[in-house]
């Protein structure tokens, strides 16, 4: 006779955790720009290697993640309050080809045809966005998954939190939550900003504290704590250090201003309107038709023949692809 315990007979009343996830909008199509070849046209010859690689992570991340709840948030291309503070914040960046710009209506369509919420702020990064959905997720009792290749999100990182870096497209995920953060850089996620006032940003032309380099700021930051506990502590550093920190003391805290994300503004849209309930999967068809994504349409397919995929896109979608592909239908990814 097998006996289960009433601690083991209860695990299938354990309510279900909704789950967020956040994209990193810019970031993805980026990675979408640099991994897919430019050379990938329509026969029309509209360059679309960002649509395509955008729209192959999408279908991963949905795969990979099956969020209840989603939103891809962006920057709006204008000035925040942080270039206000610091006219010479990220300056210095590359240029980016003008051929990513061009993309950019199409991968607004290709998002609209998903019907996934995204949001973005005049007065606010992405990364800000993306700080202050995962406040309102976490509130809510919900958890939450931030894709993104930004180390100012792991500052975000809780138990209820992790951040998921992409790596081939999004076949290998990278999970960094406060264990990884430690173990990788050797501080908590909440002293990143101190951290990068010490070390300093150049993909966001934050200087830090000159000659402070990763090791000797996570040293710092372990024995004192915080920023303003490495300064109140100057007495009990080796002169070197010391020197480096006194000269560059008001760089340090602005720097350490900068890099930290704001989380408190009105979100538009809201938490409650995120909700990635279902999707049209007859548009998604019809837009892959257009960008001539045969191979994303196969790779549809099966997404929607997995239970997750079903319950987003409906029965419907099944007896519409069959009628173009038939039954027998393989995965194929280029991710």
């Amino acid at each position: 006779m097998i006996c289960v315990s009433r601690k083991h007979a209860d695990l299938g009343r354990i309510p279900h955790v909704e789950h967020l996830v956040l994209i990193d909008g810019h970031h993805l199509m980026y990675r979408a720009y640099w991994a897919i070849p430019r050379t990938l046209t329509t026969r029309a010859g509209e360059q679309v290697n960002t649509v395509f690689g955008m729209a192959s992570m999408i279908l991963s991340i949905l795969k990979t993640e099956q969020p209840d709840r989603l939103v891809i948030c962006f920057d709006a291309g204008e000035e925040t309050f942080r270039h206000e503070e610091n006219a010479t914040y990220k300056e210095g960046r590359a240029e980016t080809p003008d051929d990513f710009y061009t993309q950019i209506p199409r991968v607004l369509e290709l998002i609209d045809a998903w019907g996934i919420p995204h949001a973005k702020n005049t007065k606010y990064e992405a990364d800000d966005l993306l700080c202050a959905y995962a406040k309102a997720a976490v509130e809510n009792g919900d958890r939450v998954t931030i894709v993104t290749g930004d180390r100012d999100a792991f500052q975000l990182a809780s138990d209820k939190v992790r951040i998921s870096i992409p790596h081939s497209g999004y076949s290998q995920p990278e999970y960094m939550g406060p264990d990884e953060i430690y173990a990788k850089y050797g501080i908590r996620p909440d002293q990143v900003p101190a951290y990068k006032g010490l070390t300093g940003d150049s993909s966001d032309n934050l200087p830090g504290v000159k000659g402070i380099g990763p090791k000797t700021a996570a040293d710092l930051l372990q024995q004192f704590d915080t920023l303003e506990g490495v300064y109140e502590h100057l007495a009990d550093i080796r002169p070197s250090v010391r020197a480096k920190l006194e000269a560059d003391k008001e760089s340090a805290f602005f720097c350490q201003r900068m890099a930290r994300l704001v989380c408190d503004f009105e979100l538009v849209p809201p938490y409650a309107d995120v909700r990635l309930s279902s999707i049209d999967a007859a548009r998604i068809m019809e837009f892959f038709d257009a960008m001539e994504f045969t191979m994303l349409k196969r790779r549809f397919t099966e997404f929607a023949k997995t239970p997750y995929g079903a319950a987003l896109a409906g029965d419907a979608v099944l007896a519409m692809v069959s009628q173009v592909f038939g039954d027998d239908v393989t995965q194929q990814a280029l991710f």
